[in-house]
């Protein structure tokens, strides 16, 4: 049983991450689509070491923990809905994002279970769909704004560095190894 992550990430926009040690409060705009591409880098190595065949890549290090597997489904699916939310922040003024329960999707997608190489591959996929739409976004639009159910609100600016956070801390939670080491 993995206990839900239920802490309030947003300070990360304003402060270096202790554990991981990304300070995205220093990223440039136009690092974000480079990011994002090179963690998927990282994703879809990890998911073919072993001949892709998933050995260890299903193993939790720990109860409470997510295997590297889940960890690599769930950076995929962040990919996907960031992308989403992204077009709908460029499209609509002040949009409220639907709920996503990252934990829920987590069960009911069955992270463990996926093929590590079709995971893989749709990694790739999601963060280059992502990158390019950041990649697109003219100065002007970044600041559009969008908000969490939750009430957080994020411009595309913020929510982009955002999610580079997000995407760097689980390669931490895998590796140990620290941004920039």
């Amino acid at each position: 049983m993995i206990t839900p992550d239920t802490k309030d990430w947003t300070w990360v926009l304003e402060r270096p991450c202790a554990d991981c040690g990304l300070d995205t409060s220093g990223l440039l705009f136009a690092e974000v689509p480079g990011l994002v591409r090179a963690n998927a880098e990282f994703w879809t190595a990890l998911l073919a070491g072993n001949g892709g065949e998933g050995e260890g890549l299903r193993e939790r290090p720990a109860p409470g923990v997510w295997a590297p597997l889940e960890y690599a489904c769930h950076v995929r699916d962040v990919f996907r809905t960031i992308e989403g939310r992204l077009r709908l922040m460029l499209a609509e003024d002040g949009p409220v994002f639907a709920d996503w329960d990252q934990d829920a999707t987590a069960v009911e997608e069955r992270y463990r279970e996926q093929d590590p190489a079709v995971v893989a591959g749709e990694i790739a996929s999601a963060a280059e769909r992502l990158a390019g739409v950041q990649a697109a976004v003219p100065a002007a639009g970044r600041q559009r704004a969008g908000q969490r159910s939750d009430g957080a609100r994020f411009t595309v600016e913020s929510l982009s560095r955002y999610t580079v956070h997000d995407v760097v801390h689980h390669r931490y939670d895998v590796t140990g190894e620290r941004h920039g080491s």
